[in-house]
């Protein structure tokens, strides 16, 4: 047997947590000594200790857990329940994190306001560009929405690209389309220089041309997009110009290598009132 100290080490537990489950009566030990009151448990009740713990982990209350030790769940269902738990646990990290980033790149785009300087912005005519793409819909043109729609629509139109045997031809687009609401349609892009065809199960489209556009090169994550979207409008506004849709976004080196040497160039569709 073990004492309740040497018994709370081997289990990864404090000695005072022990005392708690014995009051509660989820794990009581396998003997006390009648005249010191000293705990005694055995190797035995490790296999409880780890399920109560693991439950509590879930999400269980006390109260919960002790319901599922009595009808004794096996092995099995414990480790499926703790599988799911975890898979729900990495979703709200990745999210919390995701969440993190916005914050921090909003802070940033607060403290660089009116830094960035408005002669980067180029006004120029976007010719025509054939692409293949597939398409999404998010619930608005949030960062916290558009970037778990937009990301695995690359990897998944360049697999089918490639089961399709469709050559890359240029760099990536990507397009938006208001819909339905807050609603938008996310279209991912590659450009490619073959003819539509009904056999591909992606879209092959040419997008218009654009006869004037005001055009600016993001550098980094598009987290960090923001900033560079203030000195456009800024620019905008100040020469009189008009907006038109939401900008396309033409991945010049995106991707690859250190996300500080990502390259963007987002292209706004303008006009003359």
């Amino acid at each position: 047997m073990f004492t309740i100290g040497d018994f709370a080490h081997l289990g990864c537990v404090s000695v005072r947590m022990l005392r708690h489950y014995d009051a509660v009566g989820l794990l009581p030990p396998a003997h006390v000594d009648p005249s010191s009151g000293y705990r005694f448990y055995t190797a035995a009740q490790l296999q409880r200790l780890n399920r109560l713990v693991a439950l509590k982990d879930l999400g269980l209350t006390l109260d919960q857990v002790g319901i599922v030790l009595d009808e004794k769940v096996s092995a099995e269902q414990l480790h499926g329940m703790l599988t799911l738990r975890r898979a729900e646990l990495r979703q709200r990290i990745l999210a919390d994190e995701s969440r993190l980033r916005r914050v921090e790149a909003r802070l940033r785009a607060i403290e660089r306001e009116g830094a960035m300087p408005t002669d980067e912005i180029v006004v120029k005519p976007v010719p025509t560009a054939r692409i293949a793409r597939l398409t999404a819909t998010a619930a608005s043109y949030g960062a916290e929405d558009i970037g778990p729609v937009i990301q695995p629509l690359y990897p998944e139109l360049l697999a089918r690209m490639e089961r399709a045997g469709v050559q890359v031809a240029g760099y990536g687009i990507a397009t938006y389309e208001p819909a339905e609401g807050d609603q938008v349609l996310v279209r991912a892009g590659m450009t490619v220089s073959v003819e539509p065809s009904d056999s591909y199960d992606f879209e092959v489209v040419d997008l218009p041309a654009l006869a004037e556009a005001a055009t600016i090169v993001h550098r980094g994550l598009m987290d960090d997009v923001h900033t560079t979207y203030q000195a456009v409008a800024a620019w905008i506004e100040a020469h009189g110009y008009q907006q038109h849709g939401f900008a396309r976004e033409v991945y010049l080196n995106y991707g690859h290598g250190d996300p500080a040497d990502w390259v963007t160039e987002l292209q706004l569709e303008i006009s003359r009132p």
